[in-house]
């Protein structure tokens, strides 16, 4: 039996990003696991739980009543689906600073103990999937740990699947020696400049689960975070190399790139055909999609 592992923000994961490829792992028969970065309950963002939020790039509303309903449900914190993810923190080492004392065998213990929990996650699982939203800007992107991870899986030509703003990871992910894109040479696909946010690019407090946002007596909470962190499309433009390229497909419906080991998908349409790409690489051995 298949195994995916899933990795989800716990500050907040776009809701169908995360049903559209489960769904078709469900319906594989496939087991899928879930981890976060601290091993907190993810959550899912409201709007991708509100068949009402128009997108703002696309003008358009982008969650069906269908989806917001099935979305509205796994978030439900009664439903125990999402219940005791897998804490990275807790499984894979941290990087020790330099300047710590005895730092040479910090460093010695960090690679004994990474490759520890490489080899346990890649042989437990046959494929890694990074789920995409607001969320993963704060602590799946830069996390070092979850580099470590796609690095696992890398290494051993394992299947790595990254949907909207956790492609970014696979930009990130680097060999600490070189620090050369993992994805240089490769056709990649993500957030496009035209679909990024001009305003109001906001998550969930993993505490509480609610929006950090302003609202009367709570200007402490308010985090506007105005335009994406960063433009997804620069960073990917420049990861891939003169050898490589990004594929915003802009204007397409749909956007989707196969080139083995990676899988990348552009936003929330994108979603269930991600998953199927997962399935078709897994079961008929796909090498190439999309470009």
């Amino acid at each position: 039996m298949r195994k995916i592992l899933i990795v989800m923000s716990e500050w907040g994961f776009w809701g169908e990003e995360l049903l559209g490829p489960l769904e078709t792992f469900d319906a594989q028969g496939y087991t899928s696991v879930f981890c976060t970065p601290t091993g907190r309950r993810p959550r899912a963002l409201p709007p991708s739980m509100d068949p009402t939020f128009v997108d703002p790039p696309l003008g358009k509303t982008v969650t069906s009543e269908e989806m917001a309903q099935k979305v509205r449900a796994i978030d439900d914190i009664s439903n125990p689906r999402l219940d005791g993810p897998t804490n990275l923190a807790s499984w894979f080492p941290q990087r020790p600073y330099w300047s710590e004392e005895t730092v040479l065998r910090k460093w010695e213990d960090y690679y004994r103990k990474r490759a520890k929990a490489q080899e346990e996650s890649t042989t437990e699982y046959d494929a890694l999937l990074l789920v995409g939203g607001s969320g993963p800007m704060i602590d799946m992107v830069n996390n070092y740990r979850v580099h470590d991870l796609v690095l696992g899986f890398l290494e051993r030509n394992k299947l790595i699947a990254a949907e909207c703003y956790g492609v970014a990871c696979l930009a990130q992910a680097r060999n600490y020696e070189d620090s050369k894109s993992i994805i240089w040479g490769k056709h990649i696909t993500g957030h496009a400049k035209e679909y990024d946010y001009t305003d109001l690019t906001g998550v969930l407090d993993p505490e509480s689960g609610q929006v950090l946002t302003r609202e009367p007596g709570q200007s402490n909470r308010w985090v506007n975070f105005g335009p994406p962190f960063y433009t997804l499309e620069y960073i990917l433009r420049d990861a891939v190399g003169p050898d490589g390229q990004f594929h915003g497909n802009v204007g397409k419906e749909t956007s989707v790139i196969v080139d083995y080991p990676f899988i990348t998908g552009r936003s929330t349409p994108d979603s269930y055909m991600t998953g199927q790409k997962v399935v078709e690489v897994l079961e008929k051995g796909l090498r190439r999609f999309g470009w």
